[in-house]
Formats: C-alpha cells, sequence, structure tokens
C-alpha cells in the first residue's frame, strides 16, 4: 500500500513523531492525527473552555482534511479523548454544528491526560 503524508499549516504543526494525516493511496483514506486545540498561528492552546477547545480542535481537522483534498462531510468515524466525560453534552453541541446531518460514527472515551493538559483531542478517518 502507497502513502502520502499530508503537511498543511492550516492545523498545529506535530509536537512529536507522527504526521498531520495520512492518505492511504490504494484505499483512498486519510488518517488524521489527534489533534488538539492549538491555534495554528500562535501555537498556542485556545480558552480553557471545552466548547471553545472543540471548535478548535474541529478547525484544525478540517486544516488537514482539507490539505487531503477532503472535508468534514467525508468523515467516515471519529474518536473523542475527553479530559472529563462531563464535558460529553457541551462537546456534542459543538461537534453537531460542524456534522450536521452527516454524523461520522464515533467513539469518546475520558482519559487521565492529554498533551499540553487541554480538555479535548480529536482524531478522524475521512474518505479522499
Amino acid at each position: 500500500m502507497v502513502r502520502s503524508i499530508v503537511k498543511t499549516d492550516k492545523a498545529p504543526e506535530a509536537i512529536g513523531p507522527y504526521s498531520q494525516g495520512v492518505i492511504a493511496e490504494s484505499s483512498r483514506l486519510v488518517f488524521t492525527a489527534g489533534q488538539i486545540p492549538l491555534d495554528p498561528k500562535t501555537g498556542y492552546s485556545v480558552k480553557r473552555d471545552i466548547e471553545i477547545q472543540t471548535k478548535q480542535v474541529i478547525e484544525n481537522l478540517k486544516g488537514v482534511l482539507e490539505a487531503a483534498g477532503t472535508g468534514l462531510d467525508r468523515v467516515i468515524k471519529t474518536t473523542v479523548f475527553l479530559k472529563n466525560m462531563d464535558d460529553f453534552p457541551r462537546m456534542n453541541r459543538v461537534y453537531e454544528k460542524y456534522f450536521g446531518e452527516s454524523l461520522p460514527a464515533r467513539s469518546t472515551v475520558e482519559v487521565s491526560k492529554l498533551p499540553k493538559d487541554v480538555l479535548i483531542e480529536m482524531e478522524c478517518v475521512a474518505a479522499v
């Protein structure tokens, strides 16, 4: 299987040894790295509020997807990592605004800690 690396300045640079996204050429799928709520222009996390952080995370995912030649409407599966599952309803409200009628499959899990001590991280798989 051939793969292509996705790199864009519309999402924060990788903060470790991973790619922002990878396109699986034979299946035409893109697998994104987990995105945290960093502003790609400043490199800093946005305000410590789950709704604001969810919005930034999805905007970052959108940037990676656009660089891969696709968009949020072609997302097949997302995985959401929350620092506190009590934030689930507020995260959901923002998530639904972005995905609307084309809701992908999703898993959401609570984790004890995320990079840079943010509240949310999200990754996805999308058709290209």
